[in-house]
């Protein structure tokens, strides 16, 4: 059993207040491997006092001394590549190579383009030149940084990096499902030097260690990645101090598939929502599809899914792996049984396990068609490996519906009409859209309309929003 109790506090592993162990599961095979700590107000407080205190001096270190130190951690992260992959696939249940190949690489990727932005950004500027004003980029202050167990590495490097980049100190709190990565990353922290107290990395749950950053007057920032019912209790705790709230959330995303559109269109959208076994809040999960090429669509999905192979996280090959939790199993389960039971029909997966996995939180890749936008499958966030397929006739009809949803995060398109596919991408209620296939450059902005939330993590978009904007009159 891994013993991973303590918590990062300026500088330093240092044990909780008190104890209260917390057991990390191996998804693949339903036993703990791991003993981590939940924190506690008081491990908050030093936290938060630690923050404070290195942010006096942290916050006017000069721009070559944070760029030197950022990329030693990118070359110590390098070095940790297999560390971190495997304790991923661990935790998670990332299958080995897709750990490395997607989880893994999209930290690496983040550091490298934050360090670019951040060797680019002007932190003071004339306003115009006629005039006396200029306009400065501080920093924000002390951040509470919450992070979640479905892309661990990847959302601690959009939060932490450009965090650290801005002159920000903070706690980061990554998810008690899947902890440990998180805590290699403190290492990586502490070994390439940054200051004590810059960096803190408390364990915990929503209920003690979320709510007390949330809500907690010195924390100046709340960056969130999770679920829209818990981003709602966060932008709650956080409104008696009125400070900033960035939030990503869940997803509902609409990939509409014209008849005019690449033969494997189908099959790639298939597999896009079935990667991560379909725990992206972006992911495809509702497949709209022209009349006109529907029996065929029907045909190449169910065939993709049935090709998806599932099993365990250490085993390296070009499979799924389980959900994170029981909980989140016995969710999803839940709702493809509502599918069910609400008339959509049942292409393949379903809520039988897999056969040979009797244990591990495993499920089959799930097609559904006759799926109408009022069923619950159509309108919850599943957070797994089911597809929903609807069909449309018109042009205007698929977009209504892909747009009929709470969220607003991410949207797909598939045609060869290049002046169609910008016409539907501009009408899209999302923060993102992509066409044919193609996925978002490094550095680009993240973030959702509507009930998926506000901000943008992400390059330039990112290191601004740990930044206040001060004008300044009267320089020259």
């Amino acid at each position: 059993m891994i013993d991973k109790r303590k918590f990062y506090i300026n500088g330093e592993w240092v044990n909780p207040a008190k104890k209260n162990d917390c057991k990390v599961i191996n998804p693949s095979n339903e036993e703990a491997y791991a003993h981590i700590s939940l924190g506690s107000k008081h491990d908050v407080e030093l936290a938060i006092k630690a923050s404070k205190d290195a942010f006096l001096t942290w916050s006017e270190v000069k721009k070559e001394t944070k760029i030197e130190l950022l990329e030693k951690l990118l070359k110590i992260y390098k070095s940790r590549w297999n560390e971190i992959t495997k304790i991923m696939s661990d935790e998670m249940g990332a299958p080995l190579d897709w750990s490395s190949s997607a989880q893994t690489s999209s930290g690496y990727d983040h550091i490298r383009d934050f360090i670019e932005r951040l060797k680019e950004f002007k932190f003071e500027k004339k306003f115009k030149n006629n005039s006396n004003n200029y306009i400065a980029y501080e920093p924000i202050g002390v951040c509470g940084l919450i992070t979640p167990w479905n892309w661990p590495i990847n959302q601690i490097t959009l939060k932490v990096i450009p965090a650290l980049a801005s002159g920000c100190t903070m706690i980061l709190k990554p998810s008690e499902i899947a902890p440990l990565s998180g805590m290699i990353f403190a290492d990586i922290i502490h070994e390439a030097g940054f200051p004590a107290g810059v960096f803190n990395l408390i364990n915990g749950d929503g209920e003690g260690v979320g709510t007390v950053l949330a809500s907690h007057p010195d924390i100046d920032m709340i960056s969130f990645t999770g679920s829209t019912r818990a981003g709602k209790l966060i932008s709650k705790n956080a409104s008696d101090t009125i400070k900033r709230v960035c939030l990503e959330l869940g997803g509902k995303g609409g990939n509409i598939i014209f008849s005019d559109s690449h033969p494997e269109a189908v099959r790639q959208g298939v597999r896009n929502i079935m990667s991560n076994s379909g725990q992206s809040c972006d992911a495809p999960t509702r497949m709209l599809v022209e009349k006109s090429i529907y029996k065929r669509a029907i045909k190449d999905a169910t065939d993709e899914a049935n090709k998806i192979k599932v099993d365990i996280a250490s085993k390296k090959g070009d499979h799924i792996g389980p959900v994170v939790s029981k909980k989140q199993y016995d969710k999803i389960i839940d709702l493809i049984k509502s599918g069910i039971s609400e008339g959509a029909t049942l292409l393949a997966g379903g809520p039988e396990r897999p056969k040979e996995l009797e244990k591990g939180y495993f499920i089959k890749p799930t097609i559904f068609t006759d799926v109408s936008n009022d069923m619950r499958i159509a309108k919850e966030e599943i957070f797994g490996p089911v597809l929903s397929i609807i069909p449309f006739e018109s042009e205007d009809e698929a977009i209504s519906i892909v747009n009929e949803t709470l969220y607003g995060l991410g949207n797909y398109v598939q045609t060869q009409d290049k002046e169609k596919a910008k016409r539907v991408a501009r009408k899209f209620r999302s923060g993102g859209v992509y066409i044919n296939g193609n996925t978002a450059d490094p550095g680009t902005p993240f973030g959702g309309y509507k009930q998926s939330g506000n901000g943008r993590e992400g390059g330039v978009w990112g290191l601004e929003e740990y930044l206040e904007v001060k004008t300044i009159c009267g320089l020259d």
